[in-house]
């Protein structure tokens, strides 16, 4: 038999690795490096054998169910006959290698594949971290959205609920011992559940495990905005020889993969975020506005409901809205949060908003202290501004109407509205009423918009609609309301600079009244 570096064919050197990789055993592998001492052949620049000593590094470290949940989450790439045949993580990076679907210059679907599993201290050993997978996953994905979804849902399923839902099934399923992922994947053969039907699954997770649904409906508002591509068969995936390829595939999974980045923005971190709330109902000498505390009250309700941490802050000076401003401009919490919420209830102008002791403070000011450049930790993120304040011209209220203007100045409306939004993306600023006009505030009930804004959220969030339809029907709700004699009436302006569909995930309990 001839020394490797005389062989001198890949080929060799492919099916040599492919018998020496499933027939080292882990507890060899495991003390070769437990003695500090790595895996050793000789150098041979074709038969990459550095990286794939990584491989065996890797395959060292995973445990059995790690094993299990590579071969789950490869079913889409690997034939299900060559992983039931599969014992180990050597045998499936073997048929990676094997297909082309991993090389040491494009590592990337191992380094996916060991982010799914959470195995992110192992993602060195590609030279990946897990922050360079989460911003690659939106253009380079191979795991699809649904085998992704029953992988982290077989997480969530514990014995004592994975009994249940055997139990569920009744006949439906045969007597042999599973685990949550082989059952799983049982339905997915028979063909149960599919990526367009979650109908069993959705039914067995909400009689026995109703926190999953969480999970369930995130997928849904993924799959909807993503544009899918047929899986190509790895027999067909290449042109006749002497043909030339306008897009290659992976210019095509990237060109689609854009696409459903820039569909929604992502709302599964560790909190939503900080909604703060300035409500000022007294000030040095301008009325007050009663009224005021109804609106911030169903804000709190809100988005505390959404998932936020709400801060009310009450009859806010300009000394005391500077602190909060620096306070949430630098918060570490904006790191692991979805987005963040700012919300004024107070007198105004055009453009600009009173603080208590009437200091007028411009609404772009307010907004500027949390761009990319000065709040990094909300960059990318969106950032939603809600302002209950007149914007113009005073009028004279009926009865029970008051209007959050100060004098009645007639100054002429400004053009545009993106005057007041920083010239960043992911910005949205929702004003109870155009540009130079008045907005009205029960003295009982609280203001038209705010009470509008709540009502739309709590019932359109649970129908997956962007905030923008939900503003929108904010306007035409608002739009349709008068005083007692029919003669004021309100039109409320969103502006926003945002880059992706803004979904809330629907909260699993009701909002109570």
């Amino acid at each position: 038999m001839p020394d490797m570096e005389e062989a001198g064919e890949v080929g060799f050197c492919g099916s040599f690795f492919s018998y020496v990789l499933p027939h080292l055993s882990v507890s060899f592998r495991l003390a070769m490096t437990s003695q500090g001492q790595s895996l050793r052949f000789r150098s041979d620049d074709n038969c990459q054998v550095n990286f794939r000593e990584k491989l065996l590094i890797i395959d060292s470290n995973l445990e059995a169910q790690d094993v299990e949940g590579l071969k789950f989450l490869c079913r889409d790439w690997i034939s299900h006959k060559k992983l039931e045949k599969s014992s180990s993580a050597s045998d499936i990076f073997g048929h990676l290698l094997a297909g082309e679907l991993l090389s040491e210059e494009d590592p990337f679907f191992l380094a996916e594949l060991l982010y799914i599993l959470k195995q992110n201290s192992l993602l060195r050993y590609l030279r990946q971290s897990r922050e360079q997978v989460e911003s690659l996953l939106p253009t380079r994905r191979r795991v699809s959205l649904f085998r992704n979804l029953l992988y982290e849902l077989s997480e969530g399923i514990g014995s004592e609920n994975l009994k249940d839902m055997v139990f569920l099934m009744r006949e439906s399923i045969p007597k042999i011992q599973m685990t949550s992922l082989s059952f799983l994947a049982y339905l997915e053969k028979q063909a149960l559940i599919d990526e367009d039907n979650l109908m069993l699954l959705e039914d067995l997770c909400r009689k026995v495990v109703p926190n999953l649904m969480r999970k369930i409906e995130k997928y849904k508002r993924e799959k909807a905005s993503q544009v899918v591509t047929p899986p190509v068969d790895q027999e067909t995936e290449s042109l006749h020889k002497g043909e030339e390829e306008l897009f290659s595939r992976s210019d095509v999974n990237q060109f689609f993969g854009a696409l459903q980045e820039a569909a929604v923005y992502r709302m599964d971190r560790k909190h939503r975020g900080h909604c703060v709330v300035v409500n000022n109902h007294s000030f040095t000498s301008l009325s007050d506005r009663p009224g005021t505390h109804r609106d911030a009250e169903c804000l709190e309700r809100v988005f505390q409901w959404l998932g936020f941490s709400v801060h009310i802050y009450n009859n806010v000076t300009k000394g005391r809205l500077d602190e909060v401003l620096k306070e949430y401009k630098s918060h570490p919490g904006h790191a692991d949060g979805d987005c963040f919420v700012f919300c004024v209830l107070t007198h105004g102008k055009f453009g600009a908003v009173y603080s208590s002791d009437e200091a007028l403070v411009p609404i772009r000011e307010i907004m500027s202290h949390f761009t990319a450049q000065q709040c990094p930790g909300l960059a990318h993120k969106p950032k939603l501004f809600f302002i209950q304040a007149c914007q113009g011209e005073e009028i004279q209220p009926s009865v029970s109407i008051e209007a959050d203007a100060i004098n009645s100045e007639h100054s002429p409306p400004t053009p545009s509205l993106l005057a007041s939004v920083p010239s960043d993306a992911d910005f949205l600023l929702g004003l109870a009423t155009v540009p130079g006009y008045v907005s009205f505030r029960h003295v009982e009930e609280g203001s038209w918009y705010i009470q509008s804004l709540y009502n739309n959220l709590k019932n359109l969030v649970p129908r997956h609609e962007d905030i923008l339809s939900i503003l929108t029907a904010v306007n035409n709700d608002v739009s349709q309301q008068a005083n007692k004699e029919g003669t004021k009436r309100q039109m409320p302006q969103p502006a926003y600079t945002l880059r992706k569909k803004l979904v809330f995930p629907v909260p699993q309990e009701k909002l109570l009244l």
